[in-house]
């Protein structure tokens, strides 16, 4: 018998920018989804030098706003990523991932979305190189698009932070769902949209629009009226695969530029359209029920 709810663990570089909150949140009011566990992820050292515990804070900040502090398992990911790719990271995080996969069967896979660098995953995979042989499908939101599409010069942030552990990823042989920045920057969403959508859904609807305005008033020069929720396909994804168009690849190694090179033969999924109408809907939806219903409700909660 198939199982009712699909088992996930989310990855986030929360206190990155503003667009993981709202992917965190859609997956803890995700009824299909038992959430085994959430990992903060460092986010590089350009903002902050203690860019994991920032991850960490803003967390529980939204399990608190969620009513759900002490109730999901939050373990800690590598502070910064892998030295080289031999090299892992050990921590919490990288350990939850390889218990949580040894329960993982064709029937019930485990899922890690990873919405940050893939540090913890290729952490993971060093750790315990029998990982690559169980039942795990890794999404990364992350890579600059194929074909030299880009969707802004340099190289893709969240790649950018941890070049090594991507490389030891997709080299591993192992269940990868990507989705380039081609793909992400087009989840957009306006002020108003938002105004509109979930301004009225109490505290939590608050603060994911408020915080998303400062973070465009502190980090955009020119006035700004909108933001890609870009983490949030690594959700629409989990809940229903056939949102997206996946496109089989081999699967590529990275320069040090972010550059795709040639990799192995080893298959990956690459995403190259979600569907933006169900994401963001299915999202607006679950956040403003989660307003009306009572905040012990069993249907806003993702824990046994």
């Amino acid at each position: 018998m198939r199982p009712s709810r699909r088992r996930v663990i989310i990855d986030t570089d929360a206190k990155n920018e503003a667009d993981d909150q709202f992917a965190i949140v859609h997956g803890l009011l995700s009824p299909t989804f038992d959430i085994r566990g959430l990992i903060p992820a460092h986010f590089g050292t350009r903002r902050s030098d203690r860019s994991m515990a920032e991850s960490r804070e803003e967390i529980d900040l939204l399990l608190d706003l969620m009513d759900l502090t002490g109730t999901v398992t939050v373990a800690d990911g590598a502070a910064a990523g892998i030295p080289d790719e031999q090299t892992p990271v050990d921590s919490p995080g990288a350990r939850l991932i390889i218990e949580e996969s040894k329960l993982a069967s064709k029937d019930d896979p485990l899922f890690v979305s990873f919405l940050g660098p893939l540090t913890d995953m290729a952490s993971a995979i060093l750790l315990d190189p029998e990982l690559v042989h169980r039942d795990v499908v890794v999404i990364w939101i992350g890579g600059r698009g194929y074909n030299g599409y880009t969707s802004y010069p340099g190289i893709e942030f969240n790649l950018s932070n941890d070049i090594h552990a991507a490389n030891v990823v997709f080299g591993s042989g192992m269940t990868v769902w990507q989705v380039p920045s081609d793909v992400y920057t087009k989840v957009s969403v306006s002020y108003a949209e938002l105004e509109e959508k979930i301004g009225d859904a109490g505290p939590l609807g608050k603060y994911l629009i408020e915080q998303l305005v400062e973070w465009n008033a502190t980090h955009h020069r020119e006035p700004i009226e909108s933001r890609s929720l870009g983490d949030s396909p690594a959700i629409s994804l989990m809940l229903y695969p056939h949102s997206g168009n996946l496109r089989t690849r081999p699967a590529p190694r990275f320069g040090v530029d972010g550059w795709y090179l040639p990799g192995t033969d080893n298959p990956i999924q690459v995403c190259e359209q979600v569907d933006v109408r169900f994401l963001l809907e299915d999202m607006f939806a679950k956040i403003r029920r989660f307003a009306v219903k009572p905040p012990h409700s069993k249907e806003n909660r993702n824990h046994d």
